[in-house]
């Protein structure tokens, strides 16, 4: 069956944004949270254009070849300008969690107003057995509450950003976290965790 995984790059004090994100501003003033996708020579195998350092493109590569379908939030959609009319992933169809219309959705975009589990369980569908990525924090927030993450991945950025959107929201109980791979890499860690159930 395939998995539910969280990968976000997040500053070492929590934060997925900066101050004042928003579309047309994107992270606000944390742009450094994705300089490591263009601080190196090795050319991802799936995204175009990215250029990471040799340990960042191994750990990278890997992860986004596993994705089938992207679940992300309504922040992350107006925030990243509605990803284009696309996806955050170049082969994968994105799901919009949302309880507001979104009349500017195209084909490769679906709206589910209906909650995380309606969401996960329709972008498994249309994974076709890969795994289901997460993005933006109350998406993920949400899915910790509900018990559906398999996998949560920090590509922990050595930066304090002093405020911005929080990476992880409030939670019903503790969810334990067993490491499965830390790789150090210029400009990042890549933090691998599995969650314990």
């Amino acid at each position: 069956m395939s998995k539910v995984i969280s990968a976000h790059a997040v500053s070492v004090d929590g934060y997925i944004t900066g101050r004042d994100p928003g579309a047309g501003r994107g992270l606000g003033d944390a742009t450094m949270l994705f300089d490591w996708y263009f601080n190196g020579d090795t050319p991802s195998r799936v995204f175009d254009g990215f250029g990471l350092s040799e340990p960042s493109a191994r750990v990278f590569d890997a992860l986004a070849a596993r994705v089938g379908a992207v679940v992300a939030g309504r922040n992350t959609y107006e925030d990243s300008d509605h990803f284009g009319g696309g996806s955050p992933h170049p082969k994968a169809g994105l799901f919009v969690l949302s309880h507001r219309a979104a009349p500017e959705l195209t084909d490769r975009q679906t709206l589910i107003a209906t909650g995380i589990e309606d969401a996960i369980a329709a972008a498994r569908v249309a994974a076709g057995g890969k795994d289901v990525g997460l993005m933006g924090g109350g998406v993920v927030t949400e899915a910790l509450r509900a018990g559906l993450v398999d996998e949560v991945i920090l590509h922990q950025v050595p930066v304090l950003l002093g405020d911005g959107r929080p990476f992880f929201q409030s939670l019903p109980e503790h969810v334990r976290l067993r490491l499965v791979e830390a790789v150090p890499a210029p400009g990042i860690t890549h933090l691998h965790y599995e969650v314990v159930r």
